[in-house]
């Protein structure tokens, strides 16, 4: 059998890893979105590195774009199969599809009403609504902790990976040559002390595994939590300096983590008495769905929610909907709190908040999770003295600030842990993939170290043997 890594290949998003067993079947691992990387983005998006009709079916980890954002281009470009999810990652998939191919047809407007002023020919959206709305008909939902066929030769299994409702890390059994070969993807590591999630499992022995690396050479902030972190911030931009902060925010996952944390704020009585916006029509749907899965929440959220049964709720929490209350909100001055996706500032309604925001230096902007480098949040966490949004240059005079440890991502020490339960004998080579470069490098030897023998970083596109 051979394995191709096509995207989240030395970078962080587009996750797309293709299984090629002996028998011709074609499994492919995520169908991700590439993210935040600049010009080169849509045409990375617009070219799988394979051909779609040729995947016999898809497994999915977790309903996170950079993982699923591609699948209505793979259905419209030929795929036919089934794609194995959890209940709770369908769920999510169907809604973020949806919203996604909402965004691409809006940005290609407004990418060919620049290119008929340069003369240049239109461009398609990577896919429609329509699009979204087949993929999701290939959806099936599949249980943790139980294996399942995939094809005749490939049985699967999903474990909870801890990292947002529903995702999961995926196991695979392949025959072939009359034994058994062992292959785990872990999709995208959670936290062992997440706020609202239970730990990453411990997994079956693996012969191969395919790792995420995001954090690999970061570790984690545990010693002041998330909700002193919030006040603090809170206090300086709302308090003192009588300004907006706006809060760019994954809609999964990194929104419920912020109003989990202000929640307990205001059951200690310590909430600033301020108007909390989400404005994102996404998180105020996925956070309902968050809601419908409180098996997966762990044991502290589970005893906070036998006196508060919303604990994604609290007094001065406001939910806008539609694009002319957003937009009202650029006109009201003094102190607020808007949490707003997306989480890398590059799409969404945050992106049109920071531009009409970010000259004012009595406005703060909190980033609270990974920005890819080239990203308005990744140029922002940089430095950079101004910056461009929707072609116009911005003077950055809002204070920029970020809570690294709300990632959802675990950081070395949680991978480390995720591979504790394996016999390093027994793992013939592990591929990092999800992560930067050079983080990939220094995770790398951080393994050698652990003892693990075979540790590589494949490029995009590289393909080789599994035997």
């Amino acid at each position: 059998m051979k394995i191709a890594f096509h995207g989240a290949a030395r970078t962080v998003t587009g996750s797309k890893h293709l299984l090629t067993c002996k028998d011709g079947k074609n499994i492919l691992l995520d169908c991700g979105m590439f993210q935040g990387l600049g010009r080169e983005t849509d045409m990375l998006n617009r070219d799988f590195g394979f051909d779609a009709a040729e995947v016999d079916v898809m497994i999915l980890s977790h309903a996170h774009i950079d993982h699923s954002g591609l699948i209505p281009k793979l259905v419209k470009e030929g795929f036919r199969g089934k794609i194995f999810c959890t209940s709770a990652t369908k769920d999510l998939a169907n809604i973020l599809m949806l919203d996604s191919a909402e965004i691409q047809e809006d940005e290609i407007k407004y990418i060919n009403k620049r290119r008929a002023g340069e003369n240049l020919p239109f461009l398609q959206p990577l896919y429609t609504e329509v699009d979204a709305k087949k993929a999701a008909e290939h959806l099936e939902e599949t249980p943790y902790n139980q294996w399942f066929s995939v094809t005749e030769n490939v049985q699967a299994m999903f474990t909870d990976a801890g990292h947002i409702i529903g995702s999961a890390c995926v196991h695979l059994k392949i025959k072939e040559d009359g034994r058994e070969v062992g292959l785990t993807f872990s999709g995208d590591v959670g936290r062992y002390n997440d706020a609202i999630l239970k730990s990453p499992e411990v997994f079956p022995q693996a012969d191969y595994i395919i790792m995420e690396s995001t954090y690999g050479n970061s570790l984690h902030d545990n010693n002041v939590t998330t909700p002193d972190m919030l006040l603090r911030w809170i206090e300086k931009a709302c308090l003192q300096k009588k300004g907006k902060l706006i809060m760019p925010a994954f809609s999964v996952g990194r929104t419920q983590e912020l109003l989990y944390a202000l929640n307990q704020l205001e059951l200690e009585n310590r909430l600033p008495d301020l108007d909390y916006y989400v404005d994102s029509p996404l998180s105020i749907e996925t956070t309902e769905v968050v809601k419908r899965y409180p098996q997966f929440f762990n044991k502290t959220i589970q005893k906070v929610m036998k006196t508060d049964n919303d604990p994604f709720g609290f007094k001065g929490l406001k939910f806008v909907k539609s694009v002319e209350q957003s937009k009202l909100l650029n006109f009201q001055n003094g102190p607020m709190v808007i949490i707003s996706a997306s989480g890398m500032a590059d799409a969404g309604r945050v992106k049109h908040h920071i531009s009409n925001n970010i000259e004012n230096s009595h406005n703060t902007i909190l980033l609270t999770g990974y920005c890819e480098p080239h990203s308005i949040g990744g140029r922002l966490l940089r430095g950079d003295k101004e910056i461009t949004i929707f072609g116009t240059l911005h003077e950055v005079n809002a204070e920029i600030g970020s809570i690294r440890s709300m990632s959802a991502h675990g950081d070395y020490e949680d991978l480390c842990q995720w591979l504790a339960c394996q016999d390093k004998s027994k793992v013939k080579r592990i591929f990092l993939v999800h992560g930067e470069y050079e983080v990939q490098n220094e995770f790398k030897e951080r393994l050698f170290k652990k003892g693990y023998r075979d540790v590589e970083v494949p490029e995009k596109h590289y393909e080789t043997g599994l035997s």
